[in-house]
């Protein structure tokens, strides 16, 4: 059993509570897929000088955010650990040349168990996370994901989780919403649409607005890792049109490698 590669935007951690439009099509698109049979997850919120992954039994839910309503730290996704798939990871990592290491007791950040409350939402599949390397690059995540693709053959569905904007600035500021989250998410579909990867890599300077929709890049990176995950197929994508939240968040996610799910999709 193959599975695809996965970009969710999971925006702010008001998704959680805030479906907006990406939510139920998260939802809908994991009726589609075959049961995975585990869950790993790449996130803007847990790096390491050495990568590591995920390999407890259970993962706590961790509330790595602070400012927002109450009712957010309550939330609880208490889905199981793999540690048989954690080692897995682990192997193949090694096996690239990659060093990589066990970590029995870490949660799971807002990056990984925000989006899987509508992708996923019993709470039933086993969910890991990898840790993005501490000197991230668009090539690192690209070949971290290359690393893992032979794990989708093993039912392994992953998933780089961030956000397509993330101008953190202007989403506390409450601005009206601004042309160039829609700009920018645009030129990163016909990026992929027409499979130009050497202008994804270099996106900062031939991206319209890439400074402005990402000040910081951590939460573009996952892209490349689910499109790395995705082997030869990754220009196969298919778009879910998450809109714009806050006025800055494009929440416009992908799929890779996998053409069972084009009626869910707008493309």
């Amino acid at each position: 059993m193959s599975l695809p590669s996965l970009f969710i935007s999971h925006g702010s951690p008001m998704f959680a509570v805030e479906p907006g439009r990406l939510g139920p099509a998260l939802t809908a698109l994991g009726k589609t897929l075959p049961r995975p049979r585990a869950v790993l997850a790449v996130s803007p919120h847990w790096m390491s000088p050495t990568l590591e992954v995920s390999a407890g039994t259970t993962g706590e839910t961790i509330h790595d955010f602070g400012g927002f309503p109450r009712a957010l730290y309550s939330l609880d996704y208490p889905a199981p650990g793999a540690a048989d798939v954690a080692g897995m990871v682990v192997a193949a990592l090694t096996h690239q040349g990659l060093k990589a290491r066990r970590n029995d007791d870490r949660g799971r950040d807002h990056g990984a168990w925000v989006p899987m409350m509508h992708l996923y939402p019993d709470a039933d599949i086993p969910l890991i996370q990898v840790s993005q390397p501490s000197a991230p690059s668009p090539l690192a995540l690209l070949e971290l994901g290359q690393a893992l693709a032979p794990l989708r053959e093993a039912g392994v569905l992953m998933i780089g989780s961030g956000s397509l904007t993330h101008n953190l600035r202007e989403f506390f500021a409450n601005t009206p919403t601004e042309p160039y989250a829609t700009e920018f998410a645009d030129w990163v579909w016909a990026q992929l649409h027409t499979g130009d990867l050497d202008a994804l890599l270099n996106y900062r300077s031939r991206a319209p607005h890439a400074l402005h929709a990402h000040p910081t890049d951590e939460h573009f990176l996952p892209l490349f890792f689910a499109i790395g995950a995705a082997g030869c197929d990754w220009s196969q994508a298919r778009r879910i049109d998450g809109g714009v939240l806050a006025g800055e968040l494009s929440m416009d996610s992908f799929v890779f490698a996998d053409t069972n799910t084009q009626t869910t999709l707008a493309a």
